[in-house]
């Protein structure tokens, strides 16, 4: 499942194609896809202008100037692929279409943006742009791991008292916005903290510090484009780089990076979910 790099990544792809520009033609091949799509959907995307792009947690959103915004949610293989375009140093020309070529969006300045999706565990909705934070999807969602709202104060109260793991606090999209598996584990890694620790046991000192060791953890993923796990890819159909630089995630049986640690990367369940961790310099 992409998380917040990755889907930011996408959404930077998109904006130089997709900002200020009008959709003259959607095109909506399915009714639904991990839930029905919106009632009228391609008439209500046609001729509308993309005023901005946003993303909001692991959601991407486009608001459009009839005072609605189209929501898209990546799913597990969900690709936004552009074309007709030129991006960096290649040009993407239309592709002939594909079976899993779901929406299609055929934009003024020539790019056309396609949303594929083969599993079809992606989303999409439009909703009243003034009145997003009540959309079942966005309602309740924690701060930013950017914002000024995220700040080592509130982790620390946000994390008092807790009896669950820290890993499974940092899930939690109520506490912070848009972190995954991948990161929380890079996070913690980087900042000596075990994943099975109590998150309500971690001192103060050690709760606030986690607020720059995720920004930076985040921010490096951003700048790497984003990590390439199963079907994700950038919006130009490139891969991203970050999981090459993998401190602990999907390294089970490799020695520890941190220097002078000499312990071995372990791999645990919590929750179903796989955790990566050295349990020698994570305390």
């Amino acid at each position: 499942m992409p998380e917040l790099p990755e889907v930011e990544t996408v959404r930077r792809g998109l904006v130089p194609v997709m900002e200020g520009e009008t959709i003259l033609r959607a095109q909506v091949n399915r009714p639904d896809l991990r839930w029905p799509l919106p009632d009228r959907m391609a008439e209500r995307l046609t001729g509308r202008r993309v005023l901005a792009l946003r993303r909001r947690s692991k959601y991407v959103l486009a608001e459009l100037d009839s005072g609605e915004t189209l929501i898209v949610h990546l799913g597990m293989s969900g690709r936004m692929l552009v074309s007709g375009q030129q991006l960096g140093q290649f040009r993407h020309e239309h592709p002939a279409p594909q079976a899993h070529d779901h929406v299609v969006l055929d934009l003024s300045g020539g790019a056309r943006v396609t949303f594929n999706d083969p599993r079809r565990f992606g989303a999409m909705d439009l909703w009243p742009s003034d009145r997003l934070d009540t959309h079942w999807l966005l309602a309740g969602i924690g701060p930013e791991p950017f914002g000024n709202a995220f700040y080592e104060d509130y982790l620390v109260q946000r994390l008092r008292g807790r009896n669950t793991p820290i890993k499974a606090a940092l899930l939690d999209q109520k506490v912070v916005a848009g972190l995954g598996n991948i990161y929380v584990c890079e996070a913690l890694h980087r900042a000596g903290v075990s994943p099975v620790r109590k998150a309500g046991r971690l001192s103060a000192r050690r709760a606030g510090a986690l607020v720059p060791v995720i920004r930076a953890t985040l921010a490096d993923a951003i700048e790497a484009g984003g990590s390439s796990l199963r079907d994700y890819r950038q919006a130009d159909g490139e891969l991203g780089y970050f999981q090459h630089t993998f401190r602990v995630y999907g390294r089970e049986g490799c020695p520890c990076v941190t220097a002078e640690c000499g312990g071995t990367v372990r791999r645990i369940v919590q929750s179903g979910r796989s955790t990566f961790y050295c349990a020698r310099c994570q305390r």
